[in-house]
């Protein structure tokens, strides 16, 4: 594992990140933990280790280079919108545990894997992992416009991702969407839905992640929530794919 971590080590330095021994100690389990389970279950479609380090935790990681400096220290909740295996938000947790974590999933296996992993890194009630859709809980009072940070790593257009996980921010919060290279168009095509939902588009950041030397090019989109979403969203299951606002 030693040479494992200093692998993590120099990949988290070259994305501008310092992690402390206890940090990277919690990175490597979660590693272990993920390999073990996706021989029984497909978590994720990437076993090999390099690319786990790199595409699923310092790609996570990057979520933070989103949040504006002047927010930071008003972080207190974050929900991960469609976890999927945990990413982005248990990175996130491991490095800056002081921050409360939803992770919400509707996948089941997906959920027993994440609450496993939790107890696992010891976070016990500082984290929570639900089974269920975002539809369903944007509109329940106990977590709509209830956190200061919404991020998603989902693969479904913006204007989607926008209905599933601008409703759980409050005013002055912030909403991360993960891209990849090419995120224009989307965002253009989201601009109705961002602004019917009371957010509004702060900046969209570009990164690289480096594997193995080979450069993989991201992008942030910043998304401000400055207004109430209004109560007919999110609308129910099923419909926000089927027919986006536009």
């Amino acid at each position: 594992m030693d040479g494992l971590a200093t692998l993590f080590q120099r990949r988290a330095n070259q994305a501008g990140l310092e992690l402390a021994g206890d940090q990277i100690e919690k990175f490597l389990l979660f590693l272990q933990a993920l390999k073990e389970w996706n021989r029984k279950f497909n978590l994720t479609a990437i076993n090999d280790e390099e690319e786990i380090l790199v595409k699923h935790f310092i790609d996570s990681l990057s979520c933070f280079l989103g949040v504006p400096s002047k927010n930071y220290q008003r972080i207190r909740k974050i929900i991960d919108v469609g976890s999927g295996a945990g990413f982005p938000g248990i990175p996130l947790k491991i490095y800056q545990p002081r921050f409360g974590l939803t992770l919400l999933e509707a996948t089941r296996k997906k959920v027993e894997f994440m609450g496993y992993v939790s107890r696992k890194l010891g976070f016990k009630s500082s984290v929570e992992v639900i089974h269920g859709r975002a539809e369903e809980y944007g509109r329940n009072g106990d977590y709509r416009e209830k956190y200061d940070l919404a991020v998603s790593r989902a693969v479904s257009d913006l204007a989607v991702l926008a209905e599933y996980c601008l409703p759980f921010v409050k005013i002055g919060g912030t909403f991360i969407s993960q891209k990849g290279r090419q995120v224009t168009g989307e965002i253009q095509k989201a601009a109705k839905a961002i602004e019917i939902l009371g957010g509004r588009v702060n900046k969209v950041i570009p990164y690289k992640l480096i594997l193995r030397e080979r450069e993989l090019e991201r992008t942030l989109v910043v998304v401000d929530k400055v207004e109430r979403t209004p109560d007919d969203y999110p609308r129910r299951p099923g419909v926000v794919v089927k027919r986006p606002i536009s």
